[in-house]
């Protein structure tokens, strides 16, 4: 019985050692298979200008892969694949709409994934760029409403000021009726790519980890965050805003990957970044020395090529690759969704050999599309250089159509918030010969990275009326932040960026209605709608020709020209009345012309020439007047 048990045991023993060698062997081989994680772009449109288009496929195990597709597709090309065998190269040409399948086979065996060809959409009402004639309203997804409680899982918290708060695109979609009334035409939305869904503990926020609400980190470029909604949603939104008149500026971001990217650890090409996790150059922000001739080398490369922030992993857009993925992103998401512009984060920190490609793979697709781009900074020399139209010493000219004019934002702080002499808003304006078309420069009073304008030292509600009649009736798009227009506080970056009272649940007051707010909120977000409408009514305060009249410490005038209307516009700033006397005939008054106080509704004839205008306090007049009709 002993040798039997012996027997028995060696016998289990060689069995268990078999098994656990196949075992072992097993996920070996299946390792070995080709896997596919990622097609980007998933989808794309017939009829596009881009065809073939360039498919990075991300996976495992891809050495030696063929590209197989299904009728409706056709490779062009040999794949090329890194050495990790982790990311595919592959150009398809598209024939016919449908889904298709992709099928990526090795010695191995086989992997597939879905692609989808489109119709293309149509372009009645679409990709229609933007316009002094329109008012521009910047909305901060997470903190304007929660339309779908549904999706405010994971890192959600409304007290912690870091932390998601729940607006989404559907809160969007409920708010426009309200925006619509408010006078607004064009929505500029924060990115609303997919960010890292775990707690952030690489920016620290007060010591603390964060989260990637504002969307400025990407982690997956053609993915909706889902604290957002879903690609789905951004084509209900688009339409829905078509359809009461409102144009949608999508947030862009080409500069730098969210710090938990995975190309970070696993880069598709070596040149996918400058730099790498473990060596790299830190972003020193010298950004004067983007446009000087003889500049120091070494502080060019750290301001192009540094990690912003020191965390944010910087694309090298010389790489071809990078280059082709991030301009196919961007036609993919205005080809896909209908969009009418884009605001481009972070503009200057990117070659403009490289903005040159990408607008012009822009206006060949959508040749009525408009860019305006960030680059903040108060000296209008620097910004200028930026804007398109012209070829700058270094050969290029970028095509960018727009930029954010902070050169003139911090004057219009300076003098309406804290009662600095007005006179420094026209010394500005003075510079725009500098620009290649100051028209379309995008006029702003607040934004997400400034503290709001109400707490500035010295701002009054007063201020906030002049600013935004500044604002509204002088050369440029006009941009609103969301809740400026009823006053809303915040001296620094989070609590700039607070919640629109009324747009989530359990808000103890609704400010998107006039019953929600204060007597003095619901003046000033009248007066500011009041402004819009007249801005509407009379073209000439959209298009009109800048002709100052008047300047002096505290009081400006100024007007708008077109061939059959002009418009006066007189400031006081003074915290006292003021009287200001100045010739109109440059702007095309003569004896006779009837003028209209907007306000008041009174009209005068124009004797000699010359206005007389008196102003109380704080306050602003403005006139229009139809030229040649007496």
């Amino acid at each position: 019985m002993t040798q039997i048990r012996k027997k028995i045991r060696t016998h289990l023993k060689t069995l268990i050692c078999v098994i656990c060698v196949n075992l072992w062997l097993i996920p070996s081989v299946a390792a070995q298979a080709p896997e596919i994680l990622k097609v980007d772009p998933p989808s794309w449109w017939l009829r596009s200008s881009v065809n073939p288009v360039r498919l990075m496929i991300r996976g495992r195990n891809l050495q030696d892969a063929r590209v197989q597709v299904s009728p409706g597709l056709r490779v062009v090309g040999a794949p090329k694949i890194n050495e990790r065998g982790t990311y595919l190269f592959v150009d398809v040409q598209l024939a016919s709409a449908g889904q298709r399948t992709i099928t990526i086979t090795t010695p191995k065996g086989s992997a597939r994934a879905p692609f989808e060809v489109l119709a293309p959409l149509n372009r009645a009402g679409r990709f229609q760029g933007f316009s002094p004639a329109d008012v521009m309203y910047l909305i901060m997804i997470d903190r304007f409403a929660d339309g779908d409680p549904s999706n405010n899982g994971g890192i959600y918290d409304r007290k912690n000021k870091f932390y998601y708060h729940g607006g989404d695109l559907q809160g969007v979609i409920d708010r426009l009726p309200y925006l619509k009334d408010l006078g607004v035409t064009a929505i500029w939305l924060t990115p609303w790519y997919d960010n890292y869904d775990q707690l952030n503990q690489i920016e620290l926020k007060e010591d603390k980890p964060s989260t990637g609400f504002h969307g400025y980190n990407p982690q997956d470029f053609y993915a909706v965050d889902e604290h957002f909604g879903t690609h789905a949603k951004v084509r209900e939104l688009v339409d829905a805003a078509h359809r009461s008149g409102i144009k949608i500026i999508q947030d862009q971001v080409m500069n730098h990957t969210g710090p938990y990217h995975p190309w970070i650890d696993d880069p598709p090409t070596p040149t996918w970044f400058n730099g790498t996790k473990a060596r790299h150059l830190k972003n020193s922000f010298q950004t004067w020395v983007l446009h000087d001739p003889r500049a120091v080398e070494s502080l060019k490369r750290e301001t192009m090529d540094g990690w912003f922030l020191d965390f944010l992993p910087d694309l090298n857009q010389h790489d071809p690759e990078v280059s082709r993925y991030l301009i196919q992103n961007t036609l993919w998401w205005i080809g896909t969704t209908g969009l009418d512009g884009i605001r481009m984060d972070t503009w200057q920190y990117v070659p403009n050999s490289f903005w040159r490609e990408w607008n012009r793979a822009l206006k060949r697709e959508f040749p009525n599309f408009r860019v305006v781009g960030e680059v903040k900074d108060g000296d209008v020399v620097h910004t200028s250089f930026f804007q398109g139209g012209r070829v700058r010493f270094d050969g290029v000219d970028s095509g960018l159509d727009s930029l954010l004019d902070f050169p003139l934002f911090y004057p219009i702080r300076h003098a309406f918030a804290e009662g600095k002499p007005i006179d420094e808003i026209p010394k500005t304006l003075a510079k725009d010969y500098l620009y290649t078309n100051s028209e379309i420069l995008v006029t702003l009073l607040g934004g997400h990275d400034d503290g709001r304008f109400m707490s500035e030292k010295g701002a009054t509600i007063a201020g906030l009326k002049l600013a935004n009649a500044f604002v509204l009736t002088t050369r440029g798009v006009p941009q609103l932040y969301y809740g400026d227009e009823i006053a809303m506080e915040g001296g620094d970056e989070p609590t700039t960026r607070g919640d629109f009272p009324g747009g989530f649940p359990g808000d103890k007051r609704n400010a998107f209605t006039a019953a929600g707010r204060t007597k003095e909120e619901q003046e000033l977000f009248e007066y500011i709608r009041w402004l819009i409408y007249r801005r509407r009514e009379f073209p000439v305060l959209q298009r009109g020709a800048l002709i100052n009249l008047y300047v002096a410490e505290q009081q400006y005038a100024y007007a708008r020209v077109l061939p059959d209307t002009a418009a006066i516009v007189v400031f006081n700033n003074d915290d006292k009345a003021a009287e200001v006397e100045f010739d109109v005939t440059r702007a095309g008054l003569k004896e006779g012309v009837t003028i209209l106080n907007l306000q008041t509704v009174n009209r005068d004839v124009l004797r000699g020439g010359k206005m007389r205008v008196s102003l109380p306090k704080r306050s602003v007049a403005i006139f229009v007047s139809w030229l040649n009709k007496g």
